[in-house]
C-alpha cells in the first residue's frame, strides 16, 4: 500500500487546473478567429467575389488568431498556484 505522499506525487501535473482552463479559453479564441475567416465565396464559380477581401477576413481574423496563440503561450508560462 502506498502512503498519502506517494498518491499525491502521482497526481502531480506539469500545469495547474487554472492553466488548463486558460488553455481551453485560448483554444476557443483561436477557433473564433478561424470562424471569422469563413465565407466570402462567390455564388457563381466563374465570377470573382471581392468579399474575400473584407476587413473581417483580412485584418480582424488574423489578429484574433494571433491573440489566441499569444494567450496560449501566456497560459502555459503562467506559474500555477500552489
Amino acid at each position: 500500500m502506498g502512503t498519502k505522499n506517494e498518491n499525491k506525487d502521482k497526481l502531480n501535473f506539469a500545469l495547474g487546473p487554472e492553466n488548463y482552463k486558460l488553455l481551453a479559453i485560448g483554444f476557443g479564441i483561436i477557433v473564433l478567429g478561424f470562424l471569422l475567416m469563413l465565407g466570402g465565396k462567390s455564388d457563381d464559380p466563374n465570377k470573382f467575389s471581392e468579399e474575400i477581401f473584407s476587413f473581417r477576413r483580412i485584418t480582424l481574423a488574423p489578429i484574433v488568431v494571433l491573440a489566441g496563440f499569444i494567450f496560449e503561450i501566456w497560459a502555459i508560462m503562467k506559474k500555477p498556484k500552489v
